[in-house]
């Protein structure tokens, strides 16, 4: 374990915001998280992994923890699934590759999702209608305080859209170490959401597989999102809200054009980037903070952009989509 002080962050996330972090370690198991945050057991902690669900708008003044637990483990099957281990520090694509190649459905539509394994249970990542609640066995979490590993089901985890307990009730309280998946060995494919099924005609397949499917949602996302390793972003930066049928069918009224997805308790789930767009933000650039020209729900670093100043930025969206649709957006994004 190396201790390392006054350490830029900008390579630790995908913003690419330029702070220091006071103190600064990696940890490669259970041993050496616990040994570090026990030689700095009165400082405060953060734990990153591949920084693509976090905004940094200062200096930390404490530990920062890279997780680099690394490993993908066969445990079992039965006649449907097939159960993978990952640790929480393999990258999320790298994994989703890794389980295509072996035929193990469930993960293919979350392809090219910036971030590692740890964070997909934490925001409970989803796209191109999948949910890692969907896939999800259980996880192996480390408790700080109480310096023991902890099992999450499925039920534990109170999976919400882009939530879990780990965002709110135990914030901070747990180092995820590695998530456990049920895959399916025979696929059952997802090709109704989004633009899948254009995308797939437009390849010329003409039979579905798991890497066809992959194939179209990495062209989908390349064609609308930026490339974090070019352009500073965490992905989509708010969340798409939900109304009842009632606001639905009020706003609809006003506003002809808004689409609407029905979510499965009857609520309405509406398109952020829709909102922001009406809004004017589409493309909007003041220094090297902006709103993206593809896709009006991903705000982007154009180089040396602060984190308040991005910050700063999503409170202006928000409050103009709150002025022009009465509607308050929230961030899908960490805010540290």
């Amino acid at each position: 374990m190396l201790l390392q002080e006054n350490i830029s962050l900008k390579p630790y996330n995908t913003f690419g915001i330029d702070v220091k972090a006071r103190y600064f370690a990696t940890f490669n198991d259970t041993d050496e998280l616990a040994e570090t945050l026990n030689l700095k057991s009165q400082t405060s902690n953060l734990i990153v992994g591949g920084g693509s669900n976090i905004l940094l708008t200062k200096d930390y003044d404490g530990l920062v923890l890279k997780n680099e637990i690394c490993g993908i483990v066969e445990l079992h099957e039965d006649s449907e699934y097939v159960y993978v281990k990952a640790g929480a520090g393999e990258n999320w694509h790298q994994f989703v590759l890794y389980c295509i190649e072996r035929n193990w459905a469930g993960v293919e539509n979350l392809s090219l999702i910036p971030g590692n394994v740890g964070a997909s249970p934490m925001q409970n990542i989803g796209a191109y209608g999948v949910e890692i609640d969907d896939v999800f066995w259980d996880l192996e979490a480390f408790h700080k305080k109480d310096k023991k590993v902890v099992t999450f089901t499925r039920s534990d985890c109170e999976f919400g859209y882009r939530e879990s307990v780990f965002k709110e009730k135990f914030k901070d309280q747990f180092v995820i170490l590695n998530v456990t998946f049920q895959l399916r060995k025979k696929p059952r494919f997802n090709t109704s959401y989004g633009a899948i099924e254009q995308e797939l005609e437009r390849m010329g397949v003409k039979e579905l597989s798991l890497k066809a499917i992959s194939a179209a949602v990495i062209n989908i996302r390349n064609s609308k999102l930026p490339n974090p390793g070019e352009i500073g972003n965490a992905g989509s930066f708010f969340k798409n809200p939900s109304v009842t049928n009632e606001q639905f069918v009020s706003l609809k009224a006003r506003f002809e054009n808004m689409a609407g997805h029905e979510n499965i308790d009857g609520t309405v789930k509406l398109a952020a980037g829709w909102l922001i767009e009406q809004c004017g933000w589409k493309g909007y650039r003041k220094g090297d903070a902006g709103c993206h020209a593809k896709q009006a729900l991903v705000l982007v670093n154009y180089g040396n952009a602060t984190g308040r100043e991005i910050y700063n930025l999503s409170e202006e969206i928000m409050q103009s989509v709150k002025e022009k649709f009465g509607l308050t957006l929230e961030r899908e994004v960490n805010i540290i």
